[in-house]
Parts: structure tokens; sequence; C-alpha cells
């Protein structure tokens, strides 16, 4: 392989003849490469893949964290331990390139690994490492840990993914039409550009694009415009130039918005979010057009092939047996790891994403009574799984997080899983009748996971937020809390209400209609195993993508 003139490696198909190089902070390519934290990750991995699929001239630039995001383990009583695991990457190999940028004054070496399109049948992707023995400990510490929890570590990141990204493309000679940001983390990039095509805005805008994945402001990352500078983020350009180039006024920066100066056009990750974000930010100055493109799911990579075999032959046995096998195989993990015999034959109900605040994981447990009575339901037996990884340090989260542990003690239909990443991931939708998904409206800015579970037989249960207004049609192929003017409530009042709605649904339709009319029952599995399967596939994604944004 030569990397000094580095060419996508298969046959381009013509559509897709731009190059592009596409930054994120994560890839959740395969299971064995544990580089990603949540949606992010999962939605970088889809977009590689679905690259490769369609033969697109896309390459990928990511960072190898040698420690990945971390290990999710338990303590002696069954919560929460976050472990820091070296881990082990055969697969990938060393390109030779070694180069240095500068990060607060002083020079950091970077070597770059390549991930083989053919491995796990994704784009070329090229992952950045400083844990070199040429660099003093606390250069090598910037990719040991995503997203660390240390601030001038965390910008150093940033920094080596923008401009040590930038950099790399320059070192492979690859010259890519369009440069493509995955969330606002590499956004130094543009500062890298912006001195190499001569100080000249408008030729880096050209060539940048920008996806937003956060709805709401407070989100955004935020940084001291100072320490940014000290750091080395703006390439040595005086903060005076980096004012007038940003539009930034106070002393902190703000990454995505200053991104949306730089963009010749961004986009949000649903129709929804895209309304969303086109009201939060038209109100500054200077910011490009904001389109919307829905994430998607990589359907090759998630979908169980023989349950949508058995739905299109219409042969109703194979597909029972099938599910119910999937099923039976997850519960072997559950039984591993919560020591609980869980029966195929129960409706069963996954929550599993990362533990957010507003995700609400423990929403359906914060009616007590109604909760027990629904644990103890003879005529209607349910089973409930938790599973998910909250940030190491979001103490709230991990707090939800034991909360949810200790009382599934109580109950022997309850279980909480550690281990969320990919692999768990695809056995809890093949576990689930029913994904739930009750974010808070509207914070959810697409919130993907719902796609894969419906891909393997699962039925999606959700509050009216990110790509599920574009997919649930209530009683046909999923079931949605019923929306209404969330923006004059109270947050007590929000919950309470979608609270209230979602004892209604399942104790009045779902329960019944499981357990009484199961063909009607496999009619809404089957209805949103086939609506998911096009539109939500990230084939179509990575297709608009060439479309709308980089064209």
């Amino acid at each position: 392989m030569n990397f000094s003139r580095f060419q996508v490696p298969f046959p381009i198909d013509e559509p897709y003849a731009k190059k592009v190089a596409y930054f994120s902070m994560e890839f959740a390519v395969h299971q064995p490469l544990k580089i990603y934290s949540g949606g992010l990750g999962y939605l970088s991995g889809s977009h590689l893949r679905s690259a490769y699929e369609l033969r697109q001239n896309l390459i990928g630039i990511g960072i190898l964290w040698k420690y990945g995001y971390y290990d999710q383990a338990r303590n002696p009583d069954q919560t929460l331990n976050v472990q820091w695991n070296e881990k082990i990457y055969n697969f990938l190999e060393d390109t030779g390139i070694k180069f240095q940028i500068e990060i607060h004054g002083h020079p950091v070496w970077v070597k770059a690994l390549y991930l083989n399109p053919e491995t796990f049948k994704s784009a070329p992707l090229f992952l950045l490492s400083t844990d070199l023995p040429e660099n003093d400990y606390v250069s090598q510490t910037i990719t040991h840990r995503l997203y660390d929890a240390n601030v001038a570590t965390k910008v150093a990141q940033f920094i080596l993914l923008g401009v040590g990204g930038a950099k790399l493309i320059d070192e492979l000679n690859f010259n890519p039409d369009v440069y493509h940001l995955n969330e606002a983390h590499g956004f130094s990039a543009a500062f890298y550009l912006y001195r190499k095509f001569g100080f000249n805005k408008e030729e880096v805008k050209r060539r940048l694009v920008f996806t937003t994945h956060t709805p709401e402001e407070a989100g955004n990352e935020k940084h001291n415009l100072d320490l940014c500078y000290k750091m080395g983020y703006f390439c040595g350009l005086p903060l005076e130039e980096v004012r007038q180039l940003t539009g930034t006024t106070g002393d902190q920066f703000d990454h995505s918005l200053s991104a949306l100066r730089f963009a010749r056009l961004a986009n949000g990750v649903s129709q929804l979010h895209g309304e969303v974000s086109r009201k939060m930010w038209n109100k500054y100055e200077g910011i490009c057009e904001i389109k919307a493109i829905t994430n998607a799911q990589n359907w090759h990579y998630w979908a169980d092939k023989q349950l949508y075999n058995f739905a299109d032959t219409h042969n109703e046995a194979g597909f029972i047996d099938r599910k119910n096998y999937l099923k039976k195989r997850a519960f072997e993990i559950v039984s591993d790891q919560a020591g609980k015999i869980f029966d195929p034959n129960v409706l069963t109900i996954v929550w599993a994403r990362r533990f957010a605040g507003y995700k609400r994981a423990d929403l359906i447990t914060r009616d007590k009574e109604r909760f027990r009575a629904l644990m103890a339901n003879t005529k209607y037996p349910v089973q409930i799984i938790w599973a998910g990884k909250p940030y190491p340090v979001d103490y709230p989260a991990i707090n939800d997080f034991n909360f949810l542990v200790n009382l599934s003690k109580e109950f022997p239909n309850v279980a909480v899983c550690t281990g969320y990443e990919l692999g768990l991931s695809k056995r809890l939708k093949q576990a689930s009748d029913i994904w739930l998904n009750n974010p808070r409206v509207p914070r959810e800015a697409s919130g993907t996971s719902g796609m894969t579970a419906a891909m393997n037989g699962s039925v999606n249960f959700s509050t009216h937020d990110g790509w599920i207004c574009e997919f649930i049609n209530h009683g046909n192929n999923g079931f949605l809390v019923p929306p209404v003017d969330y923006e004059n409530m109270s947050t007590p009042e929000q919950d309470a209400y979608d609270l209230e709605k979602l004892y209604d649904i399942l104790e009045n339709q779902i329960l019944p209609l499981y357990y009484e009319n199961p063909n009607v029952w496999r009619q809404i599995v089957i209805n949103g195993m086939r609506d998911v399967r096009w539109q939500f596939d990230s084939n179509r994604m990575a297709k608009e993508y060439y479309e709308i944004m980089y064209k």
C-alpha cells in the first residue's frame, strides 16, 4: 500500500467521484475496534460501511484511543465500576507516517494507523495516535481516553483531530474536494486550511461542510478563548484575527458557532433537528445555511436477514421461531450477567443507549405503584432490561444507572446489563419486543438506536423526537406518546405527562395486543421492519450527503 499517494483502494462509482475526508471523534465500525462512546460513533461507523457498499471516494479520519471510552465493569455490589484497559489492535496497519504538530507551544509526534477497507467492509479509516516513545508522558495521554475529562487534554484532542487530521491528509497527498466535520470536535482543521490556502477564508469555506448533532446551545462545546490560543488551536493566528474570522466577542470560544460561520453548508441530523437548529442559530450573524439529512444505520451490518426473509416469504412459523430463538440467545447474556432466567414468550421491554439525564432511563420507574403492578402482572407478564454507558464523570447519570441496578435486585424480571457496545447492542435489540425511547422533547437530535431495533423485529415505543417523527405511524409500525405543546410546560410537567401517557399506552394498547392478538402484533413488527428498511438505511444517508452536502 502506497500511503504517500493515497487513493481509495477500490473502484469508485461515478456519482461518488468527489474526494471527501470525513472527520469524527469516534467511529463504531465493529465490536473489536473500541474507539466510540455512543450515537455519534454508531452513526459514523454506519456511514463508513455505506461509503464502502456504495463505492464512494471517502476516507475517515479519527483517533486511536488507547483505553477506548472506558470498560464498564461492576463493583462487588453490582454497581458501576469504570475501568481503563489498554486495547490491542493487531488488525490495524502502521502506515509508517509520522509527523509533528504543535500543542501548547511544543512539538508533539503523531503517527497514523490504517484500517483496511476489507477488514470490516468499511471505507478506509486513518487513526491518529500520540502514544509514542518520542513524546513526553503528557503528550502521550492525549490519545489515551475518548472525551478526557481534563479540559486542556480535551482541547489537545480537538487540535489533534483537526490540525493533525488535516496535516495527515497532506502527508497522504489525498487532496480532498470536501472536508466534512462530523460534529465540531475537528474544527481546528479550518485554521490549518486557512494558513494552507494563503489566509483566504473563502477557499476554506468552499471545501468545508459541517454536521451538527446537538439540539440545544448549552450542549455545544465552548472553551476559554485564551486557553485555546495558548494550546495552539488557532495554528498561531493572532487572537484579533481569530475573533474577526469567527465573530467571537466574549472570552468563550464556541466551536459549533464558529464552524457554522466557516462552513459552506451545514446539516442537522433529522428533519425536526434541522428546524430546531435553524431556529437556534439563525439569531447569529454570518452562519451558513443549515439543511437536514436524517441519520440512518447500516442495514447489512445490523439487520437480522433471516427475520426479513421469513417476513418477505410470509413464513409465519419461521418468523415466530426465529424471533423466539433470537430472544433466547440474548437472554443467555442476561442470565450470565444478572443470574436471572428470562422467558422468550414474555413481552420484553429494553431501554438501552448512552445514559444521559434528558434520555430519562428511569422514567417508567418513577410511578412506584404502577411500576410494581406492571412487574407483578400475571395476566400480561413483562420483562425489562436496561443497559448503557454513562459518561465516566457524569455522576447524576451514574447515579441513575446504580439506582436501576439496586432496583433490579427486587424483581426477578428486571435486569441491568453492563458492556453496552456494538455486540451487546445488537443482541439486546434482538431480545426486545418493545424498544423504549423516552427522551425529553426536543432534546434528541436523532436518536438512531430504534432504527436498528426495528431491523431486528422490535417495535419502537417513543416520545415524539428526532428520527421518530419521520417514522412512527402509531399502532401501525410502532407506538407514540402523543406530542403536546412541550414548550409551554415546565420540566416536571413534561415528565409527568409523558409518564402518564407511557403507562396508558403500555397497559391499554401494547400489552393486550401482544398477548391477545399475536397476528396483529406480528404485523406491526413486520411493518416497522419494512418501513425502516430503505428510508433509514445509511446507504440512503450516504447518498444524500453526496447529493446535498458535497455537490
